[in-house]
């Protein structure tokens, strides 16, 4: 294994109550049999980690991972995982993020970092090349995000060191806590970031300079060369619009959250979409490392105060601080993605939370005394970002709305409950099962509570033909329409789900690859010989993502989860009340048929939600048993 062939072999162990820091080689065969991302950091997760542990304590542990193809030149093939037991949801917590840092830290000569303890001051950890240190962080503690990345490039002299941190709502534990590297990359759910708060880290801070090189060059400039001559930017609407583009069509389409899930369409949803972004030319392109996409947009708005640096909003942001709340103009819809990336929040659960707030006040759960006078109507935009700044500082009502909107619905009572959009603990993304229905499958057996990427949404299905033209390597030939919500579906979506957790586990971007971009799945498994020198196959790495998902799944049973948390809102059961898709519901008879299904496929015990002993015997699994 040589330095700077695809991955160190190194992992970076930091106890931060004793303040030792040492290294981890864990072998070749450990990185072949899980590859990087979730799969890795599940491994150490599942092998080190007691059960019962209170996800806030010092015993929790908080990993970052790469992959072993992390760093490389490819398109999309650069995202890092974070990995913890959630304070959201007491279970299995991950999150990707695209960006520059987890290049940096494979530069710096680690795959990735294990994060024990509790340090007894605010620190921030320094990686670069063979040096590693702890360093005061007491002066940037308590600040917003931009001024912590400027304070510690100009302690480290070096404008190009790149910095992950938690924000100020991880420093109050808020539940739903992001992590932000560069200002404007996410590791955004399950609450990570509070998991980092509670270890008093507030940031990492990387800077290296070992360049990752492929060990079969030849084949990695076939891999390059066949990209270059077949992708198209100019044609490509990721690149032209991004995420913010899914506004308009989801819209037509009758499955655009709107007004806490009460409804699937929003009559002033052209006001909020990225295209009218684009159109008044408040945004300019932005991308990750070594990426041709360039999917992500950087917003300006010069009389908000709105900055570039803090990038833009995504869809998740523009439907859950937009539609959500009827909110209708954009510019104060960027201005909250703003205020979540200074303060460091979840978008999709912040959104959500004050969703829930506002039809709580709709219905006199809640009144101005509770709220400290602020009206929570519906379309206050002035009202939704004084929540976010209460919420990331947990002052009045931002107490408990921080605490996420199961905890905060049973402690109202009276009915709230009815209100509280959440699987697991964990807040609805936006897309409204009822009318994709996988996501219905998708939502109720994610390991971290509902989770919009466990897969490809249901427009994908429609589009499997006989020719194969999507997903060939995967065999699937049969189209399924999303009102469907049947064994078919259930294949589909189990199948699917194997390749999007194979590309969580080697750090690949769901938008630069196929089926919804252009790198496919033979390509990137060339890519992934290229950069190793294995001769994997197709099936060993999608081996790797089944293995992953059943890690997670035994961590959650180990946590007292049963298949009965593998539920929905009662709402997603009721028949959606207008636009194209009116009359359409998740059908309680057709989603247990097909949950049941999909326990079969995936090899789990229906009673126990565990995977059973011949699958984890095929997994390769037993020790974690």
């Amino acid at each position: 294994m040589s330095k700077g062939h695809g991955y160190h072999g190194k992992m970076l162990r930091v106890n931060l109550t004793s303040g030792a820091i040492t290294v981890d080689e864990p072998g070749d065969a450990v990185y072949r049999k899980y590859l990087g991302g979730g799969a890795l950091a599940s491994y150490y997760l599942l092998r080190e980690l007691k059960p019962g542990v209170d996800p806030l304590g010092p015993d929790n542990m908080l990993i970052f991972t790469t992959s072993v193809i992390g760093a490389g030149l490819l398109s999309g093939a650069n995202r890092i995982s974070a990995v913890a037991k959630s304070p959201l949801t007491g279970a299995y917590g991950e999150a990707e993020a695209g960006g520059y840092w987890g290049p940096e830290l494979k530069a710096a000569g680690y795959d990735g970092i294990i994060v024990m303890g509790r340090a007894p001051k605010p620190v921030y950890l320094y990686v670069s090349n063979d040096r590693v240190e702890l360093r005061d962080a007491s002066r940037y503690w308590g600040r917003l995000s931009g001024e912590v990345q400027d304070g510690i490039q100009a302690e480290l002299g070096d404008k190009r060191v790149r910095v992950l941190q938690t924000g100020v709502a991880g420093e109050k534990l808020v539940r739903f806590a992001a992590i932000v590297n560069d200002l404007n990359h996410f590791n955004g759910r399950c609450g990570l970031g509070a998991v980092m708060g509670s270890k008093n880290l507030k940031a990492i801070a990387c800077r290296g300079s070992i360049r990752m090189k492929p060990v079969d060059q030849a084949l990695s400039k076939q891999v390059f060369d066949w990209f270059r001559s077949t992708y198209d930017k100019t044609r490509d609407r990721m690149h032209l619009i991004g995420t913010m583009g899914a506004v308009t069509r989801l819209n037509s389409e009758g499955v655009l959250p709107t007004e806490n899930f009460r409804h699937s369409v929003f009559e002033h949803a052209e006001q909020i979409t990225g295209q009218r972004l684009a159109e008044a030319k408040l945004v300019a392109h932005g991308t990750c490392y070594a990426c041709t996409v360039a999917c992500k947009h950087h917003a300006t708005i010069e009389e908000l105060g709105v900055e570039p640096r803090y990038g833009g909003p995504e869809y998740e942001t523009l439907a859950a601080n937009g539609s959500l709340l009827r909110v209708t103009d954009i510019k104060q819809v960027v201005l909250a993605n703003q205020m979540l990336s200074q303060f460091v929040l979840d978008s999709i659960s912040t959104g959500a939370a004050i969703a829930f707030a506002m039809e709580c006040y709709e219905r006199g759960l809640i009144t101005t005394a509770d709220t400290g006078g602020i009206e929570l109507t519906w379309g206050n935009a002035e009202a939704a970002q004084a929540l976010v700044k209460m919420i990331a500082n947990r002052e009045g009502i931002g107490d408990l709305l921080a605490e996420g909107v199961l905890r905060a619905a049973r402690k109202i009572g009276r009915g709230a409950e009815a209100f509280a959009m959440h699987v697991k603990g964990q807040e609805l993304p936006m897309h409204e099962p009822r009318g994709k229905k996988s996501l219905a499958l998708a939502y109720a057996t994610s390991p971290t509570g509902a989770d919009h990427m466990e897969a490809p949404h249901d427009p994908v299905f429609t589009a499997f033909n006989p020719n194969g033209t999507l997903l060939p390597e995967l065999g699937i030939t049969e189209s399924v329409e999303p009102a469907a919500l049947d064994a078919r579906k259930a294949k589909a979506f189990y199948r699917t789900q194997r390749v999007w957790s194979f590309y969580n586990a080697v750090g690949m971007c769901n938008f630069t690859a196929q089926p919804h971009n252009h790198i496919t799945l033979t390509k990137l498994v060339e890519h992934i010989r290229a950069m190793t020198g294995w001769d994997v196959s197709l099936y060993e790495l999608l081996r790797v993502g089944e293995r992953a998902d059943a890690m997670a799944r035994i961590f959650n049973v180990r946590e007292g989860l049963t298949p009965k948390d593998d539920t929905l809102p009662a709402r997603l059961h009721e028949p959606l009340p207008g636009g194209p898709l009116a009359g359409q519901r998740v059908d309680p008879a057709e989603f247990r048929s097909a949950l049941a299904d999909y326990y079969t496929l995936a090899g789990w015990d229906p009673a126990t939600g565990m995977p059973t002993r011949a699958k984890l015997m095929e997994l390769d699994l037993e020790w974690a048993a």
